[in-house]
């Protein structure tokens, strides 16, 4: 990529201290959790910030602020939903409510003073990039007036979040209905379904969660199942069993709460206990592994137990293909929904819909009161906003037929542009609010070197994008994610590439995020010079008071103690220095 200062001679010396850090401004697209994290990081790794973060609702949280369905939870371990640095004891229940998980992302932001970074109300309706001034030129739309502004920054964070741009089935008359229409991701909460009926379509997670809430107060409900999917509690089993079984809330008790509150080292025990489970699952991937037979073998059993009173659902419901080939929902009490008698799970495909309700291809009409489309979300990467990189290329054509990145946070030909959950960086297993926590500490990491190393544009080598994509696809083939069903880890396509999903355990991502490879970029200089960095033979210290000067003495004896004398922390770390590797 050339320079923008290639038609000049650079210098041999440039005007900079070998300390010095140039002011940076960062755009960040996305107040979700990812938002959130930049919001938390990157003042702390990078000096004189400037920072804004734009999102298109009125409030953060992303999809715990956007999804508010009867029965929105976490589908993982609410102790394993958080960051590490930040423990909530007081999670009301195994599987939080939406509700109090954006109460927990509220908390933090107030905490870190995340909303003075934040502008609510804008969508971004394209980037640029400017290869001149080595900027991007962001152009944003506001929600209510309909202005279109323009910002520009040294740097872009897309932190939109792979599960964000829902839509309607595409179901002939669907907007003919004259019931009460309803998506998962769009809900209407002044809606009373009490004692009305209800149509559900979709299997989903989201359909999963919205069954069980709303059997026990409709008068009838239609669910409608085109897909095979496992429904199996995998995390936590004897923690689960002991509660209330595969249909309980698993709420905690005060004094469990309580208990945890007073005691950190109690509760640290059982964080770790149950986020050890979580990331030990992912041998269950592995084609043909003893845990993949064991856990079909288990969850066969378990969903046909619970399906007991209709057999005949566990036959169309139960799939060929096996466990984790598509993302697997534990379901707390939907199986047992599906059993109860006001519930009628409908394999037929959908033929129309008619203004009273719907006709499947057999013919049968089926009246309803209200519709509801629990049916996902583009998982495909190519309805974000546009954005063009080098010579104008846009990134969604060069994602037409591969989805490809470096590292899922990177692409070649985009400088200074970082992605949060890109490409092939989501999870099958494991704990992805780690993940989220490495990516945005490797923005930070990458944006200080730029701000302290005179460089203006880094982006990753065409060579690492195409050999992090060839180990995807050759991974991947040893897989279950590979095997032939619906998924959106293929962009909702049964057979197809693998393009959301990290190529290894969540362990394995989060050692390869923790450091970058810097040998895997490219890079542009402030002034041409290559060699800036070095600066111009003075550091910022040399014009400080004397104790600046002698700053290298600071700590030295703490440091050298015996080993024996030290404390040691269980991430190999000490006072900021690494001396081992557990």
């Amino acid at each position: 990529m050339p320079s923008a200062t290639s038609t000049h001679t650079p210098p041999v010396i440039s005007d900079r201290c070998v300390d010095a850090a140039r002011p940076l401004k960062v755009i960040c697209i996305g107040a979700g959790i990812s938002g959130i994290l930049a919001a938390i990081n990157l003042p702390q790794q990078v000096q004189k910030l400037d920072l804004t973060i734009y999102d298109k609702n009125e409030e953060l949280g992303g999809t715990w602020f956007e999804n508010k369905y009867p029965g929105c939870a976490c589908d993982i371990p609410s102790h394993c939903y958080q960051l590490s640095f930040e423990a909530n004891p007081s999670w009301s229940s195994f599987y939080a409510k939406a509700p109090e998980i954006l109460e927990y992302w509220k908390k933090l932001a107030d905490k870190y003073g995340c909303r003075k970074y934040m502008k609510f109300g804008y969508k971004a309706v394209e980037a640029r990039w400017d290869e001149k001034a080595a900027k991007w030129r962001v152009r944003l739309q506001h929600m209510t007036t309909g202005e279109v502004i323009e910002d520009s920054a040294d740097a872009l964070i897309s932190a939109l979040g792979a599960l964000n741009e829902w839509r309607w089935p595409s179901i002939e008359g669907l907007h003919d209905f004259k019931g009460k229409l309803l998506h998962s991701a769009a809900w209407d909460q002044g809606f009373d379904y009490k004692s009305k009926k209800v149509a559900v379509i979709g299997a989903g997670s989201s359909g999963i969660q919205i069954v069980p809430s709303l059997q026990p107060d409709v008068e009838h409900l239609d669910h409608y199942v085109r897909g095979r999917t496992w429904i199996a509690g995998t995390f936590a089993r004897e923690e689960l069993d002991k509660r209330a079984g595969d249909a309980g809330n698993f709420d905690f008790t005060e004094e469990e709460k309580q208990n945890w509150a007073k005691d950190p080292v109690l509760y640290l025990a059982f964080r770790k206990k149950i986020e050890a489970e979580l990331q030990g699952g992912h041998v269950v991937t592995m084609r043909g592994s003893d845990a993949q037979k064991f856990a079909r073998e288990e969850f066969t059993q378990t969903m046909r137990k619970r399906l007991s009173k209709k057999p005949q659902v566990a036959d169309h419901l139960l799939p060929n293909f096996p466990p984790l080939c598509k993302r697997l929902t534990p379901g707390p009490g939907y199986l047992e929904a599906l059993t109860a008698e006001n519930v009628d799970v409908i394999p037929t495909q959908i033929s129309h819909v008619t203004s009273t309700g719907i006709t499947t291809t057999d013919g049968i009409h089926r009246p309803v009161d209200a519709i509801v489309c629990a049916t996902g979300f583009d998982t495909s990467f190519q309805s974000r906003f546009p954005i063009y990189g080098v010579n104008g290329i846009s990134l969604k054509e060069v994602w037409r037929d591969c989805p490809s990145s470096y590292l899922g946070m990177t692409v070649d030909g985009f400088p200074n542009h970082f992605m949060s959950l890109g490409p092939n960086s989501g999870l099958g297993t494991g704990n992805l609010l780690m993940i989220l926590e490495r990516q945005s500490t490797y923005f930070g990491a990458c944006l200080a070197k730029m701000q302290t190393q005179n460089i203006s544009a880094m982006t990753p080598k065409s060579t690492a994008v195409q050999k992090f994509t060839k180990f995807c696809d050759e991974y991947f083939k040893g897989t279950v994610f590979s095997e032939e069903c619906s998924s959106w880890y293929k962009g909702g396509k049964k057979t197809g590439r693998i393009s959301a999903l990290w190529p290894g355990s969540s362990l394995h991502a989060i050692q390869v995020l923790e450091n970058p490879r810097w040998e895997d970029f490219d890079y542009d200089y402030v002034d041409g010079n290559e060699f800036g960095w070095f600066g111009n033979g003075w550091s910022h210290r040399d014009h400080g008071d004397d104790m600046a000067r002698t700053y290298y003495l600071d700590g030295q004896a703490m440091l050298h103690e015996p080993l024996e004398k030290t404390k040691m922390v269980a991430n190999g770390h000490f006072n900021g220095n690494k001396i081992f590797d557990e």
